[in-house]
């Protein structure tokens, strides 16, 4: 039996057991791979194959190979239906997604049949940042969402993550997990560039020896805040004492 298949969708939800009312976890990205590990009639348990998050989404039809080209360097992509007309589809990649090649023609790259995407909006696979964070900015704004991994929302260990994916890296999904996974803590007098906070279900990431960069939820969206006041912000709104600084 087939169990490895790839996304084709713009992004796909993950839930928590099979059904919407459970909540959503995570999201599938376009050229996500997966594992089917049940089925049912209308769902199916399945394991991303980056992260090995486990969930549930809703049975569709799949691609069963996606050879990597490309990946989504801005926030969202376009994508059009012809290079000619310029007809753009209602649907948009997110940032990270994974595309194949058909062909190129002016500044687009056909991805899939009567489906093209910018040039300027991709890099090639194997590109890599020389800052891990250095697209994080373009992020900014964008609305905070429990399990969210795009442009539509996107959650605080997600922001860290789909940097790390951006540079073909692993990084595990939820902030607990990130926590164990770096090794080496940080004095917060000590504090530079890239180095990430740690709260009992939070992440956040320092751009400047004062400011960092989050998916905060009271505020609903991904913000630039003083580390200072973010610190004594979720001790006295949430009872959060700050648990960690690990640098990367």
């Amino acid at each position: 039996m087939q169990n490895s298949y790839y996304n084709n969708y713009t992004s796909i939800n993950v839930y928590k057991n099979n059904s919407i009312s459970s909540g959503l976890t995570t999201q599938i990205l376009y050229g996500e791979k997966f594992k089917l590990i049940k089925k049912t009639r209308d769902w199916w348990k399945i394991k991303l194959n980056s992260d090995k998050y486990i969930g549930f989404k809703k049975k569709k039809k799949f691609k069963k190979k996606i050879t990597y080209y490309y990946k989504v360097s801005s926030l969202k992509a376009d994508i059009y239906s012809s290079p000619y007309l310029k007809k753009k589809i209602k649907y948009k990649l997110p940032f990270a997604s994974k595309i194949s090649f058909i062909k190129k023609l002016g500044s687009f790259i056909e991805f899939e049949k009567n489906k093209w995407i910018k040039i300027s909006d991709v890099k090639p696979i194997n590109y890599k940042t020389n800052n891990i964070f250095q697209k994080i900015k373009i992020f900014n704004g964008t609305r905070y969402k429990w399990g969210g991994k795009d442009y539509q929302g996107i959650d605080c260990s997600a922001l860290i993550q789909l940097c790390f994916a951006f540079n073909n890296q692993y990084f595990p999904r939820d902030s607990q997990d990130q926590l164990k996974y770096l090794k080496k803590t940080i004095q917060k007098k000590n504090v530079k560039k890239n180095d990430l906070f740690f709260w009992k279900g939070h992440v956040a990431i320092a751009i400047s020896k004062k400011n960092l960069v989050h998916a905060y939820g009271p505020f609903k969206r991904v913000i630039t805040m003083n580390i200072d006041k973010t610190i004594k912000r979720i001790k006295d709104t949430a009872n959060l004492k700050l648990i960690s600084i690990k640098r990367i």
